[in-house]
Order: C-alpha cells, then sequence, then structure tokens
C-alpha cells in the first residue's frame, strides 16, 4: 500500500510540473490546481501547515519544480 501512495505523489507532482511540460497552460493552470493540490495534500497527510506550502509551492512562479508531495511522503515514511 505504502508504495501506491508513493505513486500517487509522483503523479500529483507531475501534475502540478504540467506548466513546464506544456507550456501553453502557463500559468493559469496553477491558480486552478493550488487549491486542489492542497485539499489532496491535507487530505492524505493531515498536515495544514504542509497544505499551505503545497498551494504556496503552485502559485508562486517558478517553484512547481519542487516536488512537494514526494518530498512529504518521504518524511512520513521516515518517521514511522
Amino acid at each position: 500500500m505504502k508504495e501506491i501512495k508513493l505513486w500517487y505523489c509522483l503523479v500529483m507532482d507531475l501534475i502540478g510540473m504540467a506548466t513546464y511540460f506544456l507550456p501553453a497552460l502557463g500559468e493559469s493552470f496553477d491558480l486552478v490546481w493550488a487549491p486542489i493540490s492542497a485539499i489532496v495534500f491535507y487530505i492524505w497527510f493531515r498536515k495544514p501547515i504542509g497544505s499551505m506550502i503545497a498551494m504556496a509551492e503552485e502559485v508562486l512562479p517558478f517553484t512547481d519544480i519542487i516536488p512537494t508531495f514526494t518530498i512529504a511522503y518521504l518524511l512520513s515514511k521516515n518517521k514511522k
């Protein structure tokens, strides 16, 4: 089950990086994706601060490259 969650995290990070892969989407996609990303992050990890970081990472320019979900997964895996 843990490996499946890692794959989900990688997919979420790839969706967040879509503006780099599909430049036509631009930063406008990030404005739509940011709250979705924050909500999913909170549901999966139950960390309000992490959720705010995920949203800020999507909204701020040039920060989409940061794999927020994958980092959170790795940090949560190391805690257990």
